[in-house]
């Protein structure tokens, strides 16, 4: 595992519990408004490694409820299987974040009965992937993730970081009907902050009034939709 960097302890990345949060180094996206651009291009060397990683986790068995692994894009990890399985053998819960563009691994992680969460971010709409992630493959694996996730019963949430210039009410409208019928979706305002992309440096963030209208328009699809401002 390419580990970039941890967490120690999180009150907010792992829905009413404390986690540690690991990033993976690697990304397939290019998100312009990406907010951790170190770690999109991947390398070999470690930041972290992983018996340093458990060697902490050790320490805080008992102190910890689990561990959140995000990126990155962590399916692009060849190992994860195994460095989940070990986490999870800790007596530790996981949290998966994910792009959904692996929904082979996903479905795996599932099944085994790997991870106790997952957040998958739906960047856009379909037709608005290469601009909006930077993605220009195929949406048919993220639309096999969306479906996966509906069904599953484990825990989850599918997000959309809302950007002005990339995201109206049009694009919300088509993004919460790719997402029909699903439990949890939270809408995440935009903040210019060491973004991937220097002409997103200096946007600004959706006004409280914009995110309830976005709000407005995604309940008409998701059971229960939240705001995080």
């Amino acid at each position: 595992m390419i580990l970039a960097g941890i967490v120690p302890s999180s009150l907010i990345d792992y829905p009413e519990k404390i986690a540690a949060v690991v990033f993976t180094k690697g990304c397939n996206f290019r998100c312009p408004y990406c907010q951790n651009p170190e770690l999109v291009e991947g390398g070999e060397i470690n930041f972290l490694s992983e018996e340093g990683f458990f060697n902490f986790l050790e320490r805080r068995i008992g102190l910890l409820d689990g561990v959140v692994i995000t990126g990155g894009e962590p399916t692009l990890q060849p190992d994860l299987l195994p460095f989940i399985e070990k986490v999870k053998n800790m007596g530790f819960l996981v949290k998966l974040d994910t792009n959904g563009s692996d929904p082979k691994g996903l479905q795996s992680f599932i099944g085994k009965d790997l991870v106790d969460y997952v957040a998958m971010d739906v960047k856009a709409s379909p037709e608005e992937y290469p601009v909006t992630a930077g993605y220009g493959g195929s949406i048919e694996p993220i639309l096999q993730s969306i479906e996966i996730l509906k069904k599953t019963s484990v825990a989850m949430e599918f997000r959309t970081t809302v950007v002005p210039g990339l995201t109206d009410e049009e694009e919300m409208e088509k993004i919460a009907r790719m997402i029909e019928g699903a439990r949890v979706y939270y809408i995440q305002n935009f903040r210019s902050y060491r973004t991937l992309s220097e002409e997103f440096s200096k946007e600004r963030s959706f006004s409280l009034h914009e995110l309830s209208r976005f709000k407005k328009i995604a309940e008409k699809y998701v059971a229960f939709v939240g705001v995080r401002n």
